[in-house]
């Protein structure tokens, strides 16, 4: 049992949407933030989270909309704005502002806020294996496996040896209960994964190669810490991706772990909790731009 359980809330974004939460150690001090990639839920910080709360940490993650336990949107018609302001409110309504802790989707949205946002809604980023401009090959990998199964599965041995299929990494399968949170019953009796498949079908997916050149402008405006973790066999960031970003961020740190995938947290979840514990202790001597806090409060 953790010590430091998940208590299960919600947050009301702009529009209306209910945004499930999970929270752990609400004493804890400081906040992190937790926002996960596109087709995940919150349940993929799980690991991380409660091992970061037992060190003394408040942990927050939730589900973006359209994933996992949070609303979907009615007719489907997903932007990547609308992400964009989820976080912002989620970071704004916590009480101080928080270290985001944000994976690929989740990594991208907390850069335009970071980047564009005075003053910043965020203490510190910790980017896990993303960058402003990614490896096309990997993410096409992604969108293949989230495309592959429109009609679902029978059981959900079926879906779990689809998933290790895409990870061979892991050594475990998932188990019943691992999958329950990340697949949904049909009126037809089969299984399919959590997320609104008006997500892959709408405009959220083209967006996204329209949205580098913004995600390239707010990255080279963040002026809070910053700590990117990339997977040693990560396939959507590379060296090329991430000497590119540390050109843009000159103050930003840059940790390889070794193993890992995309799905870093998920392979190797002591050495990225590690990492991530070890740049927060550093925060009071990091080395912030001098005028980071002398921004208007405006939106860009």
């Amino acid at each position: 049992m953790e010590s430091n359980p998940s208590t299960k809330t919600s947050f009301l974004t702009a529009d209306g949407l209910s945004l499930a939460v999970d929270l752990r150690h609400p004493s804890g001090q400081p906040t992190l933030l937790f926002a996960h990639g596109f087709g995940q839920t919150r349940g993929a910080w799980n690991a991380a989270a409660a091992t970061m709360a037992r060190q003394g940490f408040r942990c927050v993650s939730f589900d973006s909309r359209g994933h996992g336990e949070s609303d979907r949107i009615a007719g489907g018609d997903y932007h990547m704005e609308q992400f964009v302001d989820d976080l912002l409110g989620l970071a704004r309504a916590q009480p101080e502002p928080p270290i985001l802790v944000g994976a690929s989707m989740g990594g991208l949205l907390g850069l335009v806020v970071a980047g564009e946002v005075r003053p910043s809604p965020f203490r510190a980023l910790v980017l896990v294996d993303i960058t402003p401009r990614w490896e096309t090959s990997g993410v096409e990998r992604i969108l293949a496996f989230m495309q592959a199964h429109p009609d679902g599965f029978a059981s959900y041995a079926e879906a779990a040896e689809q998933i290790a299929a895409y990870l061979p990494q892991r050594r475990e399968r998932k188990s019943e209960q691992q999958l329950r949170p990340l697949l949904r019953e049909g009126a037809d009796g089969r299984l399919r994964w959590h997320w609104d498949p008006a997500l892959l079908a709408g405009g959220l997916v083209s967006e996204s190669e329209r949205y580098q050149p913004r995600l390239l402008a707010a990255a080279a405006k963040v002026d809070v810490p910053v700590l990117l973790l990339s997977g040693e066999r990560s396939d959507v960031v590379s060296h090329r991706t991430v000497d590119e970003f540390l050109a843009l961020v000159p103050h930003a740190r840059h940790a390889e772990v070794a193993g890992a995938t995309h799905m870093l947290a998920g392979d190797a979840n002591d050495a990225f909790t590690a990492e991530i514990a070890g740049f927060i202790a550093s925060l009071e001597t990091a080395d912030v731009p001098a005028d980071a806090a002398k921004q208007p409060a405006t939106r860009c």
